[in-house]
């Protein structure tokens, strides 16, 4: 089984997906508590704003080398580019908007929305599929072509997870992110094997 990263555009029917050749030994995440009130308000202490804002870090890498020698035609003329790329555009709006927007802007339409970037799911085994955003992309292009194609890369992914308050909960992102919630319910319940009489006793 591997790990993806799957793009769904909203003018794009074919979504984007890009699956890891090889998964990574190491995924770095961090979850930071959405709290009310300052540190010293005791009526708040407990009280959360919502789900934990939880941060994902990983290097994958990516290796040209068995379809060169396999002589398939696309990464024979053009390397790890067209996969590279995919993952950039994630990052960019549909160039298509940018356009009509500015189309839009030159006949005198004073209110022009933003365009939208891809609702990017992040997939690592059957119990976590989650909305995710990029915050960072940094790729390092370490051997080439003779066209200066790239042929290996080590990309290194960092990514915020979204949740059902940044994209709302009936939303397809929201909805994901509410079933990774009951999974991990789920997992803790079957977990929690111990009875409070197997607690150590607090010193009287």
């Amino acid at each position: 089984l591997k790990g993806a990263i799957v793009g769904l555009s909203p003018i794009n029917p074919q979504p984007s997906v890009i699956v890891f050749q090889y998964n990574p030994d190491t995924l770095t995440r961090t979850v930071t508590a959405q709290t009310i009130g300052g540190e010293n308000d005791r009526r708040e202490a407990l009280r959360l704003k919502g789900p934990p804002e939880e941060t994902i870090r990983l290097d994958v890498e990516i290796d040209a080398t068995d379809q060169l020698e396999q002589a398939q035609p696309l990464v024979t003329q053009a390397g790890l580019y067209p996969v590279l790329a995919s993952l950039e555009l994630l990052l960019y709006p549909p160039s298509k908007l940018v356009i009509a927007n500015e189309i839009l802007l030159n006949v005198g339409i004073i209110e022009v929305i933003p365009p939208e970037a891809p609702l990017t799911l992040f997939i690592w085994g059957n119990n976590r599929i989650l909305p995710v955003r990029f915050t960072e992309l940094s790729i390092t292009e370490e051997a080439f072509d003779p066209n200066l194609n790239p042929i290996r890369a080590k990309v290194s992914l960092s990514l915020r997870v979204l949740n059902y308050q940044d994209l709302g909960l009936l939303s397809v992102g929201g909805s994901l992110f509410m079933a990774h919630q009951i999974m991990k319910e789920v997992m803790a319940k079957q977990s929690s094997n111990g009875t409070p009489s197997s607690l150590p006793t607090p010193l009287g």
